[in-house]
């Protein structure tokens, strides 16, 4: 199985995830100040890459919001076409 955070910069996850749930929401669900106290991506960004265990929590909820809009997209099968 690939890793679903290969390729994925830190920068683009802070990115989705704010513009996915908002600020407010993305510093109730993580709650450390640079979510929640002038939110930026830069000083997320600037907070994240010193701070592994905070990494660790923006990364599963990434891929949980990856899960998510994987199961709230309409399923589409490619059956072929019925005989006729």
């Amino acid at each position: 199985m690939t890793d679903p955070l290969h390729g994925v910069t830190l920068e683009a996850m802070v990115t989705a995830l704010s513009d996915h749930y908002g600020w407010e929401e993305l510093g109730q669900r993580i709650a450390i100040r640079c979510f929640t106290f002038e939110p930026s991506v830069a000083s997320s960004l600037k907070f994240l890459r010193k701070t592994p265990w905070a990494r660790e929590k923006v990364e599963s909820l990434y891929l949980f919001m990856l899960r998510e809009q994987r199961r709230a997209a309409p399923t589409v099968h490619n059956f072929p076409p019925p005989k006729s």
